[in-house]
């Protein structure tokens, strides 16, 4: 027999850039993502393209992180500054300010990147990891191609002037997602207020961080500011609050005040408009449902993924969560055999599918046991 169960939650799917009619943000092009859901709360000419400038050294933590993640690189191990990573130290760019024949730890060079958004600290970095700035890069755009950056091409490790540096605000957002989902431990350089560099040469030098929104009293705690004459101010944030994460991207904002109040602004309406449902966690047991035959009279069936939805706070109606699937269950069944599917609906329209999946193994009754069953179901009707 076909069986439903049915999980009501209170809140609406909507496909949320339709209400962008309702904000308005001054900048090219723009875009919001809840993290956990994946879900798009307002684009602006999101695949448009641009120069990513100092965004681009996200990504060039990325495969240094990378590295250290595989154990071919370490903290600790210390690269040599050669005369083009100084050069952009003396050229009136954002630099950490190290000097030709330095040795500089990878950790160091990493917050000259992210926190002091240092020019010099990313050639130094690209040099050490790859030989050349320009073989780097290509590590760069290979790995953006992978997470599916499809409108990226990265020339260099800092992001400043090129015209085979390009992206668009989207690509950038799949980027954040990625430094947040795949470093968690990492992506708290980007959350630093200060970094000081002990020089050579001279006092120490300790430098903000650029991210004006780690400023404000939030929950901001990345990402990457950007700026290059030809397209305006950039900034990749995020805010973190009650368990929930945004990531905005925005490029071609004007002004400094602009990039900083506006991207608030796209932060602070994503929190205040929608809520966050979780439906399933990986590895947890969604419900029970009934098994013939087994040792045990029930099996715990999960989904293989997190699921979240986004909901519009001011439009909440029935999101429902449906098991189909045939029972009660025949025993045996090994863990992770596919027993039904999960349905998420919103009215009579289908948004998600998934496969239900046992969450444990149940063995077989012995033939005594199943003798007694089948009698004691043809009695009593006790399956």
């Amino acid at each position: 027999m076909i069986k439903l169960k049915f999980f009501t939650i209170i809140g609406i799917f909507f496909i949320a850039v339709s209400a962008n009619a309702t904000l308005e943000i001054k900048a090219r092009t723009a875009i919001l993502q809840d993290f956990l859901s994946g879900e798009i709360l307002y684009e602006k000419d999101a695949d448009k393209s641009i120069y990513p400038a100092s965004m681009t050294k996200i990504m060039t933590a990325i495969i240094a992180f990378e590295l250290i993640k595989s154990g071919e690189l370490n903290l600790d191990e210390k690269f040599l500054v050669s005369e083009n990573a100084w050069r952009l130290s003396s050229a009136g760019y954002s630099s950490m300010f190290i000097m030709v024949g330095d040795t500089v730890s990878v950790e160091d060079l990493l917050r000259g990147i992210i926190v002091a958004s240092g020019n010099d600290a990313c050639v130094a970095l690209a040099e050490g990891i790859a030989g050349t700035e320009e073989e780097f890069a290509i590590l760069m755009t290979a790995k953006a191609k992978e997470i599916g950056m499809e409108n990226t091409n990265f020339a260099n490790s800092s992001g400043i002037n090129h015209p085979e540096n390009v992206s668009t605000v989207r690509d950038i957002m799949l980027m954040s997602n990625y430094l947040i989902k795949e470093f968690p431990n990492e992506y708290k350089y980007f959350s630093e207020m200060e970094f000081t560099w002990d020089r050579t040469g001279g006092d120490p030098i300790t430098q903000g961080n650029r991210n004006p929104l780690l400023y404000k009293n939030f929950g901001a705690d990345g990402i990457k500011t950007g700026y290059l004459a030809v397209e305006r101010y950039s900034l990749a944030s995020s805010v973190y609050r009650n368990g929930r994460r945004l990531i905005a991207v925005g490029s071609g904002f004007e002004s400094k005040k602009d990039r900083s109040k506006e991207s608030a602004k796209l932060l602070t309406w994503g929190l205040t408009n929608f809520d966050l449902v979780e439906i399933s966690k990986l590895e947890s047991p969604l419900d029970s449902l009934n098994v013939w035959q087994g040792k045990k009279d029930t099996v715990r069936v999960y989904i293989k993924s997190d699921v979240y939805k986004t909901i519009p706070k001011a439009r909440k109606k029935f999101l429902k969560v449906t098991l189909y699937y045939t029972g009660p269950i025949q025993a045996p069944i090994k863990k992770d055999d596919i027993l039904g599917k999960v349905k998420i609906t919103y009215k009579s329209e289908l948004i998600e599918e998934f496969d239900l999946l046992a969450y444990e193994e149940i063995k077989k009754l012995n033939i005594f046991s199943r003798l007694i069953k089948s009698f004691n179901y043809l009695i009593w009707g006790d399956a």
